[in-house]
């Protein structure tokens, strides 16, 4: 009877000190945790000010457009566009250059993609232009035009920027830039010879197009000088 009081009592025992070694480890990990925490914190904190270091140098614009929208026109079209060009120009402008630019000159170099599209306005195509004879129908049609000469935003950039170190960047030399950028854009089309093949491809094109609403004998006539 006393050996199994005795069993008794050392496996109560063994549990006793088996809570008791848990109850310490637990005790520990806490305590390792609560050690740690305010490193962690530290870390966290230096993550934080690393990402608004970041943003400050550098920041995302953000574009806020006005909610109110105005329609100033809207017209009724009738363009046959017949001929579209890819333009690359490379612009460069330039204030308070000369001597003292370093210190005041601000100067841009400006790529710009643009796009001009010409056609013929079929808008301007009377009944008097057209005449049919003998199985013959002869058109006049209107003069060639530019549609469209515009830069491509998305293509388009700046290349490089320098400005003076006792000045701040001109705020409107970029817009000049642009501006010039779309003018030589339209120029270099106008020198390759856009209208001509415009008018060349439009007359090409409504020759099938008769030819389809059977009219097969088109001819086209000079427009008066």
């Amino acid at each position: 009877m006393c050996m199994k009081n005795n069993n008794s009592l050392s496996i109560l025992i063994l549990i006793v000190i088996g809570i008791a070694a848990y109850m310490i480890v637990q005790t520990v990990r806490e305590g390792a945790k609560t050690a740690t925490q305010p490193f962690e914190q530290v870390n966290e904190a230096n993550r934080a000010l690393q990402t608004q270091m970041a943003n400050l140098m550098n920041p995302t614009p953000t574009i806020i457009p006005d909610p109110i929208t105005y329609i100033n026109e809207i017209r009724a079209l009738a363009r046959l566009e017949t001929i579209q060009y890819s333009v690359e120009k490379v612009i460069t402008g330039e204030t308070g250059g000369g001597t003292f630019a370093t210190f005041f000159g601000d100067k841009i170099l400006f790529v710009g993609h643009g796009t001009v599209i010409a056609g013929i306005d079929m808008e301007k195509l009377a009944p008097e232009n057209m005449r049919y004879e003998n199985g013959v129908l002869s058109v006049q049609l209107p003069p060639a035009e530019i549609f469209i000469a515009t830069l491509d935003n998305e293509k388009s950039y700046v290349y490089d920027r320098q400005t003076g170190v006792l000045t701040k960047p001109d705020p409107n030399l970029e817009t000049l830039v642009r501006q010039k950028a779309e003018e030589e854009i339209l120029k270099a089309a106008l020198e390759d010879g856009i209208l001509n093949q415009a008018q060349i491809n439009a007359e090409t094109y409504l020759f099938k197009f008769f030819a389809a609403l059977g009219f097969p004998n088109t001819i086209f006539l000079d427009n008066p000088n």
